[in-house]
């Protein structure tokens, strides 16, 4: 199987464990922590361009997981830490970073939050080692082995 089918095949399948928790995950500390992933793997080279910032926010947009809340509120929260990764990567990643570890108090919301950031990166077909490394730095961050998910 070429890589490309993997990365391809590891995201869907991540959807579908997202979409089997879906109703036990509403909480305020999932969906901050949701949206920090989402632009932290966005960022993951220390930069945005506008076309995946856009595809990034389409993603979020059409999750299913995420419908439970608000768009508007989900791309503020997602544009906030994105402008903060951008003023100064390593500095924001910290704050994002904090953001995240938010989940880390209910397993099944961390875990959820990992595989966002696996479904986002994934997204592409092209889960690069940058956006996994930044990937794995949030499992650290919310206590749980990289290991668990491949990384």
């Amino acid at each position: 199987m070429a890589l490309w089918d993997r990365v391809k095949e590891s995201a869907q399948s991540m959807q579908t464990q997202l979409m089997a928790k879906k109703n036990d995950l509403k909480s305020g500390a999932f969906r901050d922590a949701s949206m920090a992933m989402c632009a932290l793997v966005a960022a993951a080279d220390g930069q945005i361009e506008p076309a995946e910032r856009q595809r990034v926010a389409q993603l979020i947009a059409g999750n299913d997981v995420l419908r439970a809340f608000p768009a508007d509120d989900l791309q503020r929260r997602f544009g906030a830490n994105l402008d903060k990764l951008t003023a100064d990567f390593e500095f924001g990643k910290v704050g994002v970073l904090q953001e995240i570890a938010k989940a880390k108090k209910k397993p099944a919301e961390a875990r959820a939050v990992i595989q966002i950031g696996i479904v986002i990166g994934g997204a592409d077909g092209d889960f690069d080692a940058t956006e996994r490394g930044v990937v794995r730095e949030a499992c650290f961050a919310l206590g749980l082995p990289p290991e668990e998910f491949d990384l």
